[in-house]
Parts: C-alpha cells; structure tokens; sequence
C-alpha cells in the first residue's frame, strides 16, 4: 500500500509517495509533469550497479531518453567541483529546460543533483528517489540542495523543491547496517523537537527496525514526512519554525567539518550533537537529567556514537561559527525543554557551548 504526504506550498506543492514499490509511479509521475526529450538519472557509484537500470527502464517506459550520471559516492565528492561535471552530463545527455534529472540515492545524492538541477539552465525540476533512511526521512522533503566548501557544509547551494518524491521502502533492505543506524538519528530527532508518540515508537521498535521489518520502518518514514512536510511549508526558507529541524546539527556539523567529513557518517555525528544539545539544555535548566539520559538510551539503542572521547573542542567550537546557521556572526542553537518540543536560542556563550562538547568525553 502506497501512502502520500502532500508538502503544501501552493503552485510548486508536490507529493510524497511512500511504500513498498513506491517508484513504480515514476512513469506515470514523469507524463504528469509533461517531462520531454531526455531525463538525467543521477546517482552514485554505490547505488549505480543496485539500482539504476530497473530506474533507466522505467524512464524508457515514460517514452524518455535516459541519460546516466554516476558520481563517486561519498561526502568528499559533494563539491562545486560535482556540479561542474554533472552539467556536462546534462548538456551530453541533451538535456533542455523541458527536461528533468532524476536524483536515485541517497543525501549526498539529493543534495547535488537537485543543487544541479537548480542551476542548469537557471533551474529545471528534479525528482527525489531517495535509496537510504536519511534520505527517505528528511533529505528528500522540503527542497533544500547544497555543496560543501572546505570550510562549512551545505554552504553553497539552493532551495530548489522537487517535484515529487517517490520513497520506495524497498531500497531500505539493500542499505547496510551503519547506514541504517545513522539515518535513523533524523526520525529519532523528529521525535524529539515534535512527537513524543514517535520518539516513544522508535524506543520501542528498535530491534524491529534495525532488522529492516519493512513495516516497522514506514512509521518512522512516514511520520517524519508529515512532520517536515508541515514546518516546510510553514517555513519553507528557514526563517523561522524550519530552523527547529537543526536539533544536533550546529555541533553535528562542527564535527564533521573537524574530522574532514571522514570519521562519523552524518547521522553519527548528528547523534554526538543531540547529545551535546542535550547536556547544553540541561546546563540552562531547561530539562533534567532524566531527559538526557532518555535520549541517550534510545540513540545508543540503534548503535549510534553518544561520546567522543577525543572531541578537539576548541578546533570544533571554531568550526562552529562558520557553520550556515551562524548570523552576523551569532551562532542559533535549538534545544528542548521537554521531549517533543524545541526552542531556538542565541545568547548561548562560547562557554556554554564549550561545555556542551566537553560533555562528549564522558557521553
């Protein structure tokens, strides 16, 4: 059974369809968005050989030319650099401002082949097949595409909506383990800052979930859906509720940028920022121990990082106030003060936040 989430922003509203077998609409999808001439498939060298041809065969299907992009997976290939050569493929291919690309991957995946699409020709729709939770759980919904420079992640890039999101379940059983575990630290963060119910069902599914039961794992795809679809299209350019969605992310991003994007997968080091966000609410009085130590549970529950011994603090603090989120130099954190329910704060000292990453030494 396919189930949709609409993400409601008038005349670029679109939807998301979830499921087993969710990308079997991709025909129908591309004649309802009158897509012509050639569609670019976009992905990478670790989804290619899994995933590409039955997608390419379904493009044929809609009566379009397929033209395939392989780019190298992984987090140090999401440069400017990419987009530069995507490009090419696209003009290669015969792309024009009637066609379409195709993102089939997952983050990383999204995030350059929509920031692609967004400048190719000054903008030509794209659409989401996300093949990885984190993907299927956030990437995909809400439009945001983005490269990283040397100094910050996501920094150069674009809101650009997609057009659809087909959200196949299937994918999910072909993702490894590590994968799966660090994905999942989005949905357990949408429990967090919107949905005590949701947080409580990831506490209690966790063995069901990380042996990819199918229909353990739509509930937390779904839910996290419905819970971006609405702060998006209340606050589609983060200027506001959206910024909510950075729980864990200033210092998750900190320690990205601080081991070079090479140690921690991103939901593993947005795992290391929940719990830093966490000991920083604690230390404002704005939630107790026993909130802490929930939320420790349940991360380490699916097997995510809740300490980092050797944390270079002050190289990550530094890294900080470079990250996206940084304005006129005031860096915005969001923390909780009650399971569900986040708030956004930017009178947090350097000291303040400097505890915070020293409370990773001891998780």
């Amino acid at each position: 059974m396919i189930s949709t989430v609409i993400v409601e922003l008038g005349d670029r509203s679109y939807p998301i369809h979830i499921g087993r077998g969710a990308v079997d609409r991709l025909p129908e999808t591309l004649a309802s968005l009158r897509a012509k001439g050639a569609a670019a498939i976009v992905t990478d060298s670790n989804v290619a050989p899994l995933h590409s041809e039955p997608i390419r065969k379904l493009v044929e299907a809609a009566g379009l030319k397929p033209a395939l992009c392989v780019m190298p997976a992984g987090e140090e290939n999401k440069r400017l650099t990419q987009i530069d050569l995507l490009c090419g493929n696209f003009l290669e291919g015969g792309l024009d401002r009637s066609s379409i690309v195709i993102a089939l991957g997952g983050g990383i995946v999204g995030d350059v082949a929509g920031f692609a699409a967004a400048t190719f020709m000054r903008g030509i729709r794209f659409i989401q097949i996300p093949t990885t939770i984190v993907a299927q759980v956030d990437s995909s919904v809400g439009g945001k595409t983005a490269v990283n420079h040397a100094l910050a992640k996501n920094i150069i890039g674009a809101f650009h909506q997609p057009s659809t999101v087909l959200s196949d379940l299937n994918y999910l059983s072909t993702l490894p383990l590590r994968e799966l575990r660090a994905g999942l630290a989005e949905a357990i963060k949408h429990g967090i800052i919107e949905d005590e119910g949701l947080f409580e069902f990831m506490e209690r599914n966790a063995p069901a979930i990380l042996a990819k039961d199918l229909t353990a794992l739509e509930t937390p795809v779904r839910r996290s859906c419905e819970i971006k679809s609405a702060i998006v299209a209340e606050d589609e350019r983060e200027e506001g509720r959206r910024a909510n969605l950075n729980y864990g992310h200033t210092f998750g991003h900190g320690i990205e940028a601080v081991t070079g994007y090479k140690q921690f997968l991103h939901g593993e080091a947005i795992a290391l920022g929940m719990i830093a966000a966490g000991a920083l609410a604690e230390d404002l009085g704005l939630v107790d121990a026993a909130f802490v130590e929930r939320q420790k549970r349940c991360l380490e529950a699916y097997g995510l990082p809740v300490a980092w011994n050797e944390i270079p603090v002050d190289e990550t603090l530094a890294l900080m106030k470079h990250d996206k989120k940084a304005r006129a130099g005031t860096m915005k954190f969001i923390v909780v003060d009650r399971m569900g329910h986040a708030v956004q704060r930017t009178d947090i000292t350097e000291a303040q936040a400097r505890r915070a990453l020293e409370a990773l030494k001891t998780g």
